[in-house]
């Protein structure tokens, strides 16, 4: 588990087809303090496993699903990321709880500069689009943020300055794919209350067969 609360800028250093599998290579530095073979580090919002590390690099391999889910394997060498190691008990809950687990990709709409504060306009997809809502979070490239208007088919959000400065978005162009993760309570909401739904339907007809009425 996560924050959403960016600890690092790493970079790129590759990310290609390694044997069955596809491998991604990050040069950082403060994300790999403490880290070992074995542990999370969410890059872009992407819970990955650690396989090889050194004193400036961590490797990570990239599944199929992730692959088709994510905006990762558009990464080239160089590309910033966004870098958070996974919680720990004495972690500060500086964002929301964030999985790491991307629900999909949206498309940077539009930038536009709100003095020193920078708004952004992202297009979703409209399945997911019934978990956004305003004032509510959102995980968009790992970055906890929240949503402040919503349509039908689209959402934005506003970066200060301190933000700007210390993640990927700002560097992105129009067009260009976010990870994004919606807020996992709006999911289990949603799951109880089909469930809910279901298990009441099953009750009226037990009922109405019970008595004769079907």
């Amino acid at each position: 588990m996560f924050t959403g609360i960016v600890e690092e800028l790493g970079h790129v250093a590759s990310c290609h087809p390694s044997g069955d599998g596809f491998e991604l290579r990050v040069t950082c530095q403060k994300v790999l303090e403490g880290t070992q073979l074995g542990d999370s580090i969410a890059v872009n919002g992407v819970c990955l496993t650690v396989t090889e590390q050194s004193a400036t690099q961590f490797t990570a391999g990239l599944a199929p699903e992730t692959r088709q889910r994510t905006n990762l394997e558009a990464l080239q060498p160089g590309s910033p990321v966004n870098l958070e190691r996974s919680v720990t008990p004495s972690t500060r809950m500086g964002g929301h709880f964030v999985q790491g687990h991307v629900d999909g990709t949206g498309t940077i709409k539009s930038f536009t500069k709100d003095k020193d504060a920078l708004w952004v306009a992202i297009e979703a997809p409209k399945d997911l689009m019934k978990y956004i809502v305003t004032k509510g979070y959102i995980t968009l490239d790992g970055t906890s943020l929240t949503v402040v208007d919503v349509g039908e088919d689209w959402f934005n959000v506003t970066l200060v300055a301190y933000t700007q400065n210390h993640i990927v978005m700002p560097t992105k162009a129009l067009g260009d794919a976010v990870n994004i993760e919606v807020d996992v309570l709006g999911k289990y909401v949603e799951n109880l209350l089909q469930h809910k739904s279901v298990n009441a339907s099953n009750v009226d007809k037990t009922f109405l067969e019970e008595n004769g009425y079907v």
